[in-house]
């Protein structure tokens, strides 16, 4: 029975209701409807008397076979040269058990398994208990899903019976190499289940994000093991957190602190997780408090919860916090700082994370050189990204994404996609990220074809269907060669419903190249799709204005009025010092807001003589009228004077603005940069646009 999610979002755990299907003491299939106020937590065991010979592989039901199998024994009725042929089933094998036991101890899972080869050629070797186990850690260690077919149907065919650790360790082999259909058809026939049973299939479905299975089969395990332990409750807080139920967490939340649990490190991690994921960061804080000892999972888990609801000054403060009070800090805990310096644009706080985690041993780490390479390259320090890239050991597919979209967001596109071929030739395998990152950098740069032969590719030669957002990049590099009718096509000939983010792009290919009526029709398509999403009022506001139609906007505004929604004015801030700047357009709350107008004066005659000339309109979907009337002194403008009046000269500056930039402050910025020889990068609500020497890398595209 499929129930959907919808349905769960305001229940509780009491309402979860099982109408699965599972084997009880009869051996009969029976529909059982479980609800959690029913059960008086007994502790009445049941017998599962299944028994084990009887266990069917699904593999086997599929027609697998083992690799190389043995001709079948021809048919003998004399007792005599039967009871000959039984005595020689069963080779003596210590040497080549003893050699796969030691290897599998010293975690040589290849050798492991190349040695268990001959098992398999020859035949009929006397395997033991502890051999098998040590062929289970190799198929784990390597998770091989072919291996684990390998080891289980060499078991079955050599009339192996595995007591309960050996079944449960099938179990887990099963569950580890993410063959779940397999595990539960495993589990389902077992002779008898323990608790280790019950945890480990109830963690493989939460793993495998079935969380209501998993809350189905808790519920048959209360009422067989009333008395489960601190680690079933950790991962029945991660279901209730994969469900975003936090009714059913806080019910959890209640019977560890009943239970006595409260205080197991994994239990209040979990609970610190849950609580994040579900919004409540103060309930996440509290449980974090109440921590009798916090250890590193802790302090990630929480700065995870900060970070995740953009509370990023929050989480860099609970960094520090952290180091001072001695407890170590793990990769995880330096990957993520660096990933919140990203967010603040906080260069130096970066700076000092990349030398603690060299400092730590952490060096050559691949997921905290990955997110190092992903901030550099996004602040415009392609060559540090790069640096740090060929430094490290070994890549995976997610550094080099990291690499690919930074060279594609700084305008360089064609290095971008020569490090895509580079990317094939060493025979790494792209993701759909691999390809966005591409993608976007040939509609940045301009580069049409080459575009174009990739996005080709990617169904052809690599079976990888293209998503929403690829098409949307393709969307852009059509508006790009002016193409719009061309871009309206592929829309209308997707193989799925056109979403927002091509719409989008559509919208800003209608606005760079002055097709109001296109830009019209694909706001009102945003408009229909989002209803309650501020910015596409403010688009359709900004078109109709644009083409004259004044009674269709004044409709827009009061339908704005009547729903209460209201656009924050636009901010950007810049960090200088180790000390974040934040301005709003006309804002003169700063202590140099005189040096700082002063400033920005001086920066708008200086210009003036380059051909800048102050716009009185714009069509974006993030200015309004206000705005409109402090057009000089916009925050981007008020950002960029303070930068330059507190930073030495030649050093790049590093802004975030809110709100999409507008045309005016883009074509101010670029002849800022012209005339003081400043690189700026300016992180908008839209991409990253790198000025310098009078250009961006968006090609004022954007």
């Amino acid at each position: 029975m499929e129930i959907p999610l919808a349905r769960y979002q305001c229940i509780s755990l009491d309402q979860i209701q099982s109408s699965c299907s599972f084997p009880s003491s009869s051996h009969k299939v029976c529909r059982t409807e479980l609800w959690f106020s029913r059960y008086s937590f007994r502790f009445n065991r049941r017998q599962w008397c299944i028994p084990f010979d009887k266990i069917k592989c699904f593999s086997l039901e599929q027609g697998l076979q083992p690799r190389r199998p043995r001709p079948k024994p021809s048919r003998n009725t004399n007792p005599e040269l039967k009871e000959i042929g039984e005595t020689q089933v069963k080779k003596p094998s210590v040497g080549i058990c003893s050699q796969i036991e030691k290897l599998a101890f010293c975690n040589r899972y290849r050798e492991t398994l190349e040695l268990f080869e001959i098992l398999e050629l020859e035949g009929g070797f006397d395997v033991g208990l502890s051999t098998y186990d040590a062929l289970v850690s190799a198929c784990i260690g390597l998770g091989s899903v072919r291996a684990v077919k390998r080891v289980f149907n060499y078991m079955i065919s050599n009339g192996f019976e595995p007591d309960q650790y050996m079944s449960n360790r099938m179990l887990l082999l099963h569950v580890k190499c993410g063959m779940m259909i397999d595990a539960r058809n495993l589990f389902d026939k077992m002779p008898e289940r323990n608790l280790v049973s019950w945890n480990t299939i109830i963690s493989g479905l939460v793993d495998f994000g079935d969380y209501l299975e998993a809350f189905r089969l808790f519920l048959i395990m209360w009422e067989e093991f009333s008395d489960c332990g601190s680690r079933t409750f950790a991962t029945m807080i991660r279901a209730a957190s994969g469900l975003e139920l936090i009714s059913v967490g806080r019910q959890l939340h209640s019977f560890v602190v009943k239970m006595g649990v409260k205080e197991d490190i994994f239990v209040s991690c979990a609970l610190i997780d849950m609580y994040s994921k579900c919004g409540s960061i103060e309930d996440a804080q509290w449980v974090f408090d109440d921590m009798p000892e916090k250890t590193t999972v802790g302090w990630n888990s929480i700065m995870a919860g900060y970070a995740l609801h953009g509370y990023s000054e929050e989480a860099l403060s609970m960094f520090y916090e952290m180091r001072d009070s001695g407890v170590k800090m793990d990769h995880f805990t330096f990957s993520m700082i660096i990933r919140i310096c990203s967010r603040l644009a906080s260069v130096e706080y970066a700076k000092q994370a990349h030398a603690a985690l060299v400092r730590y041993g952490f060096g050559l780490d691949i997921v905290a050189n990955t997110a190092l390479v992903d901030f550099y390259s996004k602040w415009g320090r392609i060559e540090d990204a790069q640096h740090v890239f060929d430094m490290m050991p070994s890549k995976n597919t997610i550094s080099w994404n990291a690499l690919i979209a930074g060279y594609g967001n700084h305008g360089r596109g064609a290095e971008a996609v020569e490090l895509f071929e580079q990317m094939l030739q060493e025979r790494m395998r792209p993701n759909h990220v691999t390809f966005l990152a591409v993608l976007s950098a040939c509609s940045y740069s301009r580069l049409a074809e080459r575009g174009w032969e990739i996005f080709q590719s990617m169904n052809r030669d690599h079976k990888i269907k293209p998503r929403a957002m690829h098409y949307a990049c393709m969307i852009e590099l059509l508006g790009q060669e002016g193409l719009l009718d061309e871009a309206f096509a592929l829309i209308r000939g997707a193989p799925f419903k056109p979403t927002a983010n091509m719409w989008a792009a559509l919208l800003t290919a209608s606005r760079v190249n002055g097709n109001l009526e296109l830009g019209k029709f694909a706001a009102e398509k945003l408009y229909g799709m989002e209803p309650e999403k501020l910015s596409n009022y403010v688009v359709l506001l900004n078109i109709y204005n644009q083409s004259g139609k004044l009674e269709e906007a004044a409709a827009v505004l009061q339908t704005l009025r009547r729903k209460g929604l209201r656009m924050l004015p636009a901010c950007s801030w810049i960090e200088v010092n180790k000390q974040s700047h934040v301005f709003l357009s006309g804002d003169k709350c700063h202590v140099q807001r005189n040096e700082i107008y002063q400033k920005v004066d001086s920066l708008i005659l200086e210009i003036s003589k380059h051909g800048y000339v102050s716009e009185e309109k714009t069509m974006l979907p993030d200015v309004d009228e206000q705005e409109q009337r402090v057009l000089l002194y916009h925050s981007e403008k008020l950002a960029v004077a303070f930068g330059l009046i507190s930073t030495m000269n030649g050093s790049t500056l590093q802004i975030v603005q809110s709100h999409r930039i507008c045309n005016d402050c883009h074509n101010a910025i670029k002849l800022i940069a012209l005339v003081t020889r400043r690189e700026i990068v300016v992180r908008d609500a839209s991409r990253f646009h790198h000025f310098k020497d009078g250009s961006c890398s968006c090609g004022d595209y954007w």
